[in-house]
Order: structure tokens, then C-alpha cells, then sequence
């Protein structure tokens, strides 16, 4: 077992409804004032604030976002067909969202309800005598943490949301919150501040692996200011109106390697070694900050992780049940071939299909392989099941292909599959590594312009070279698969479009299937674009998106739940897009 903090068990009798404390028999849980300013009191909201990222988890609403990812041109909804989770499918296709939708609503109630918990936290740690408590600040430091992490992941989503950063608000004063008090700027900036309050207090070190370092803080922070660099200040619009320098420079300062060494923080060896579940690679070297979880730790099925429930494939006599969603776009299996020189095409990659195998098969970067499942090889890595085109691989009898992706799942053989009402495993998922932490450096330095575009290149090299020695898995591919792999760093001088354009690609590969990438399409400014253009390019075979038509200043974000709205008094206001 993990030395973790997650203890969903404990922590949802104290939140639900306060009936209990450490077994105490007063009646109905009713706590005193001196119970409550305890130390394991407080310790025990601490740990409830962290709990519910785990036992609030859902397959349909899941905190790695994969679900709503599949706007994205990396993946394909998947499932049994369009009706198969059809609110998911209007959101691939960018059609026929509604605000009532239980998908709009479900994620903005789990998030809120998450930060609740931190600001119950909170209140009660800045009330906390620091002499007899010393962790106050470290403590409160990680519940500004998961405060700022909630409240990035409803920014990514909806943009115009309400942010609680007040933890002593009575019912009445949560009721009169806007979502338009602050800008886009504005908004971001707060999500800044709860990560730099983090930085300022946590340790480089935690014991427990739950916990958010130094170096977490500081990559967290980067990527609010990377966001809020993308200005998207218009009230009438989501085009990004400026770049600012002041927010990259900010960027910069806090993705300095001595701030990650500190902590421990660097590449794995092995690209794929982040997405085993063995215990020896969990919580490993590129493991900035992730979510803990574990089985066989005297809970029943433990603390799975069952947020990737539904992409597991329908093997008969293995993996009964698995749904099939989240299966990667042959886009982006195309994107990964490389030329000779062993780098992508960055053009036209997707005038034609990939060809795996034979006299004409393309070179691959070796990431495809760790990243994608595809016919003619073998599932996890594990020759017992060879993919092929049929139903197994392939609920929807090819409609949305017979690709797999390979990070979420593990191999069926290794006893880390774990079965309840869906599938699941104790493999943790992690929220920042550092190979993301390298490229959004590589990105604010290239788009600053100010001479560090050639460390920004070799940034880039850094993630190119380690993917070229990730083989550990695939080294047979070649001889025994007919596959041909290549990639190499880049060499030369670029200007700063060219550098960009490396850098975006490189992003998407590295990070494909992680659920980015939408969402730096949207800060990019590029997702009406290239959305439009991939639902050109697939229409022809993949039907599916033969209606498919990303408007922009609208489809960049989720509408404000109905819900939501209606029950705001007058204090919520729309997205703009007619929605």
C-alpha cells in the first residue's frame, strides 16, 4: 500500500453530515467548540478535502477530463454508437449541446462540492493557534492547492464561473455570488494567487505522496499563467486579443530546473514508465503532482481508480463489460509518423492514413506505440491479445475505429485490473509531469522572443530524445511486428513560427490522450480552425462528424448550466453564443 493520504471512508462520514467524530457517542454528532478546534478534527477535514477527488470521482464526469476531451481531433467518443452517451457525442461533434444536459451540470456540481470541502478546511486551519498546531500554514497552503486545482478545472471548462475563495461565507452570501464579478484576467489571477500562497509555504519534500510540494505549486502556477497569457478579455468574444509578455515571464520563473530538482522532479527514463501501475513506477521522477490511488489497503477493491472505467475495450472472457470509449482518432495516429530525418511532418501529415506494415509502412515515432493500441499488435504490450479489426476492439463494429488507447488501461494479465460496476486499478493518475512543465517553458520562451528560443528548442530535444530511448516496451515491435520507428531531435536554427510550430506539435504528441489537448487548442485561439478543418478531413470516414461545425465564441467552453442559472436569483449570466 501507498503511503498516501487518501481516506475516502473516513473522510466522507466527517463531511457528509458531521454524525461522527474519531466514534465519539455524543448524540446525533453534534461536536463542541473544543472538539472542533481540535487538531484531528481539523486534520480530519484536511483529509476529506483531498478524499473527494477520489470518492467523488465519476466515469461520466471524471476529474481527468478525458470526457470531454473527445472534442479534441486526438479522440473519438467511442462507445456501442452516438446514442452511447449521446450528450458526449453532441459535445465531439460541437452540435446540439444544451444547457440542461447532465453532462454540463454533473461536472460544475462535482467541482463546487469539492471546493466546499477545502474551504470548510480552511476555515477551520486560519483559526488554528499555530503553536499548537504547527503544519497551520503548510496545511493551508495544500487546501489553497486543491482550491486553486478546482477552480482551474471549471475555468478550463466554462470560463465564466463564480469563484469561492472566501471560506467564512454564510448560505446568503453564497447565494448573492456572480460569475461576473471578475474578468478572464481577473479570474485567472485568483487561481494565481491560491498556487503562489502554495508555493510560498509548502516543503520541497512531502512524505505522503498525496500531498502537493514546492515544485507541484510551481508547475501549477506556470500553467495559470500560461492560460491567462492567452488574453481572452473581450466580453463578446473568445478570441485571444493579446499575448502577454508579463504573464510568460512569469512562466518562465516558475519552471526553473532548480525549482523541480528540489523536489525530485525530472524526466523518467522510460516515457512509458508513467503509465505503469506497479508500484515502482508510480509517484516516479516525472510525477510533479498526481492523484493517489490504491487497492488491497483494507478497503473493498481499495481506493481504485475507476475514472477510466468506460474506456476499457469488450475482450469476451476477459474484460466483459468494458464500454470502449475515448479511442484515439486516426488524425493523431497519423500525426506520429516521421520522415526520415525522424521528425513529424507538421503539414499535411494527414493527407493520408499511417501505414503500419509493409513495403510501404511509414516510420513511427515510438511514442504511437505507447500511446495507441492498434490492430495487428498487441494489447498492453501482452502478445496473449493481438488487436484486430473486430467487435472486441471495436464496440461500435468500426464506426469510431479500432484504435485503443494504451495509457489508461493496463494489461489484463498483471492483476492490477480490478472489477466492480466497472473496471478499474489502482494505477495513479497523474495532473502535472514534467515533460509538460518542459514544454510550457519551451512555449513562454519561444512566444517572448527575447533570445530563448534555442534553450527553448533544446527543451523541446530534451522530451524528443527521451522518447527516443523509451523502447522498453516495443523493442521487438520492428523485428517481430514489420513496424519501423524513428525520431531524432532537431537540429539548426528556427525562427520563432517555425520554433511555435514544433512546439505545439510536440505538445500534442507528448501529451496526446492525456486530455490537453482542447483545451491548448482553446488558449491558442486555434480550435475553430483546426476543429473545422479535422471534421472536413474525417467526414469521409468516419461519419459522424458529416454535420459536425465548431462555432466559435461559443464552442470554446461549456454553457453555464440551466440549473445553475435558475437557481442564481439574477447573479449568473450566460456564456456568449446564443446558447
Amino acid at each position: 500500500m501507498k503511503n498516501k493520504i487518501l481516506v475516502p471512508l473516513l473522510a466522507m462520514a466527517i463531511l457528509s453530515s458531521c454524525s461522527d467524530f474519531l466514534g465519539s457517542p455524543r448524540p446525533q454528532g453534534v461536536l463542541d467548540d473544543e472538539q472542533m478546534a481540535s487538531p484531528e478534527y481539523v486534520d480530519n477535514l484536511v483529509i476529506s478535502a483531498y478524499a473527494i477527488w477520489i470518492s467523488a470521482e465519476d466515469i461520466n464526469s471524471s476529474f481527468s477530463m478525458w470526457n470531454y476531451d473527445v472534442r479534441s481531433d486526438d479522440a473519438y467518443k467511442g462507445g456501442k454508437g452516438t446514442e452511447d452517451g449521446d450528450v458526449f457525442h453532441a459535445l465531439e461533434v460541437s452540435t446540439g449541446i444544451m444547457t440542461t444536459a447532465w453532462n454540463i451540470s454533473d461536472m460544475w456540481q462535482r467541482l463546487y462540492n469539492a471546493l466546499s470541502r477545502v474551504n470548510t478546511a480552511i476555515s477551520s486551519l486560519e483559526k488554528m493557534d499555530a503553536e499548537e498546531y504547527p503544519l497551520k500554514d503548510q496545511r493551508i497552503a495544500e487546501m489553497r492547492f486543491l482550491r486553486g486545482h478546482g477552480h482551474f478545472l471549471l475555468k478550463q471548462l466554462y470560463k465564466k464561473i463564480v469563484f469561492v475563495t472566501d471560506p467564512d461565507l454564510g448560505p446568503d452570501e453564497y447565494n448573492n455570488l456572480s460569475n461576473d464579478t471578475y474578468t478572464n484576467d481577473e479570474g485567472w489571477q485568483l487561481i494565481a494567487d491560491d498556487f503562489k500562497y502554495a508555493y510560498d509555504n509548502l516543503p520541497a519534500v512531502q512524505a505522503d505522496k498525496g500531498r502537493p510540494t514546492k515544485a507541484a505549486a510551481a508547475a501549477y502556477l506556470a500553467k495559470t499563467y500560461l492560460y491567462k497569457a492567452y488574453r481572452q478579455d473581450d466580453p463578446n468574444s473568445h478570441k485571444v486579443t493579446e499575448i502577454n509578455k508579463d504573464d510568460l515571464r512569469q512562466v518562465v520563473a516558475y519552471t526553473e530546473s532548480s525549482i523541480m530538482s528540489a523536489s525530485g522532479v525530472d524526466l523518467a527514463a522510460d516515457f512509458h514508465d508513467n503509465f505503469r501501475p506497479e508500484p515502482e513506477y508510480e509517484n516516479g521522477p516525472e510525477s510533479v503532482w498526481a492523484m493517489q490511488y490504491s487497492v488491497n489497503d483494507g478497503t473493498t477493491n481499495g481506493n481504485c481508480n475507476w475514472s477510466f472505467g468506460l474506456i476499457v475495450p469488450n475482450i469476451p472472457g476477459v474484460t466483459d463489460g468494458g464500454c470502449d470509449f475515448y479511442k484515439p482518432s486516426q488524425n493523431l495516429v497519423n500525426a506520429f509518423k516521421t520522415d526520415n530525418a525522424g521528425h513529424p511532418y507538421l503539414e499535411d501529415f494527414n493527407r493520408e492514413d499511417y501505414e503500419m506494415t509493409g513495403d510501404d509502412a511509414d516510420y513511427a515515432d515510438p511514442r504511437l506505440f505507447l500511446t495507441v493500441g492498434m490492430p495487428g499488435l498487441p494489447y498492453e504490450f501482452n502478445p496473449k491479445y493481438m488487436m484486430d479489426r473486430t467487435i472486441p476492439w471495436s464496440r461500435s463494429n468500426g464506426l469510431y475505429g479500432y484504435y485503443v488507447t494504451l495509457k489508461h488501461n493496463v494489461d489484463p494479465d498483471s492483476g492490477y485490473l480490478v472489477k466492480g460496476a466497472y473496471w478499474g486499478s489502482p494505477m495513479n493518475h497523474i495532473v502535472l509531469r514534467y515533460a509538460d512543465v518542459l514544454l510550457m517553458r519551451a512555449e513562454a520562451l519561444i512566444q517572448l522572443d527575447e533570445g530563448g528560443i534555442d534553450e527553448a528548442m533544446s527543451l523541446i530535444n530534451q522530451v524528443r530524445n527521451r522518447a527516443k530511448q523509451s523502447m522498453s516496451m516495443i523493442s521487438n515491435y520492428e523485428k517481430d511486428y514489420g513496424v519501423k520507428i524513428k525520431i531524432e531531435p532537431y537540429s539548426g536554427t528556427f525562427t520563432k513560427d517555425e520554433a511555435l510550430k514544433r512546439l505545439k506539435f510536440e505538445r500534442r504528441l507528448e501529451l496526446a490522450m492525456e486530455s490537453d489537448r482542447f483545451f491548448d487548442l482553446v488558449r491558442w485561439g486555434e480550435a475553430e480552425t483546426v476543429l473545422n478543418d479535422y471534421y472536413a478531413a474525417e467526414a469521409d470516414n468516419c461519419t459522424i462528424y458529416s454535420s459536425a461545425s465548431f462555432t466559435p465564441d461559443k464552442n470554446e467552453y461549456l454553457p453555464i448550466p440551466f440549473s445553475q442559472i435558475s437557481a442564481s436569483n439574477g447573479h449568473y449570466t450566460q456564456n456568449i453564443g446564443n446558447w
